[in-house]
């Protein structure tokens, strides 16, 4: 057991959210069946903090190499000489202690073991101004531990070690009745996110301003024929990248061609005009693909949470404005990040 990249607990929707990947490795022949997976404080370790039990376990797995089976009763299988990655999710209350260290207990058939005892304060958070303006801003495939998101489940191998750079990444489109664009959805201009401004989130030293790739006609699975050929120096379009200072760096990626306003080797200062928001690289529509990582090399570093200083998000209550000081939005929160605080899009699910 062990956790290559430590957590750091940051808060949103009136909890306090630590987000992780947990290695299992099996070094034996034959297979291990895990039927439990539990998570205690080593300091006062009586009852778990948490606790994953066998069904939870398949969908919160993703093994390297190819898939396995289930085990036994739904336990989660670890053929030999495998290993599988567990993304681990815990939310703690408000009011509740969230313990500066963390053990991990498995339960398997025939046994059980512990270790893997981290830390739960890994990195200082950064707090940042808003990357777009208005409202209606979608946070697609945003923090969270849903199966699908593939921006948690990103694992990428830069320079020979495996990291998730995107682990707290956001795709922000701009959305009304539900809808990302109105009109021709092959048309960029259709989309609601096209041309908005982008903006720095914090005063800092620009490390990349990449200009000139060409926007993508919009397109989804088969319909997705990109401008230009998609590869490791392609994939992020246009893009700029902010030094935040304290190892920490800032990326915004499919930016449109021709509207970047900055130059690398430039200071900026907090709410600048970075560009505006584009469909180039690997991107099916326009939205702006913003994150966090602790290298200036894009996906070479490890994702790492940060606050946004005031936003606010829909209720789901006519459109009512619920704010929010000091937090990261969690995935499909629909953000307002400044304004009037009302939101057009009240139906949006």
């Amino acid at each position: 057991m062990r956790v290559p990249f430590e957590p750091t607990a940051f808060p949103s929707e009136g909890r306090m959210h630590l987000l992780y990947e947990l290695h299992l490795t099996n070094f034996t022949a034959s297979p291990l069946y895990v039927s439990q997976i539990e998570v205690l404080d080593p300091d006062a370790a009586a009852h778990p903090i948490a606790a994953f039990p066998a069904d939870q376990l398949g969908p919160m797995s993703q093994p390297v190499g190819g898939k396995t089976t289930a085990g036994p009763e739904g336990s989660l299988s670890i053929p030999g000489g495998r290993t599988v990655v567990v993304f681990m999710s815990i939310a703690f209350d408000n009011n509740s202690h969230v313990p500066a260290k963390l053990l991990h207990r498995l339960i398997t058939a025939e046994s059980s073991a512990e270790g893997a005892v981290i830390g739960t304060h890994h990195n200082a958070l950064h707090l940042l101004g808003p990357p777009l303006e208005g409202p209606n801003w979608l946070a697609a495939d945003g923090p969270g531990n849903d199966q699908d998101n593939h921006h948690r489940r990103g694992i990428f191998v830069i320079d020979g070690r495996a990291v998730i750079s995107r682990r707290y990444a956001i795709d922000w489109k701009q959305v009304e009745h539900g809808a990302s664009f109105s009109g021709d959805q092959r048309d960029s201009r259709s989309y609601y996110s096209y041309g908005k401004p982008v903006l720095a989130v914090a005063d800092g030293l620009v490390i990349t301003a990449r200009d000139g790739l060409p926007d993508n006609i919009p397109g989804h699975n088969e319909a997705f024929h990109p401008a230009v050929p998609i590869t490791l120096d392609t994939i992020a379009g246009n893009t700029v990248t902010i030094d935040l200072g304290g190892g920490q760096f800032a990326f915004y990626l499919h930016m449109q061609p021709g509207s970047l306003r900055v130059k690398a080797g430039e200071r900026v200062r907090r709410g600048q005009l970075l560009g505006r928001v584009g469909c180039s690289g690997d991107a099916r529509e326009p939205h702006l693909h913003f994150e966090v990582t602790d290298s200036s090399k894009l996906g070479a570093g490890e994702g790492l949470p940060y606050l946004i200083d005031s936003y606010s998000t829909a209720t789901g209550n006519g459109g009512a404005a619920d704010p929010h000081t000091r937090e990261l939005p969690l995935n499909n929160s629909l953000v307002d990040f400044g304004g009037n605080g009302q939101f057009r899009a009240s139906n949006h699910q």
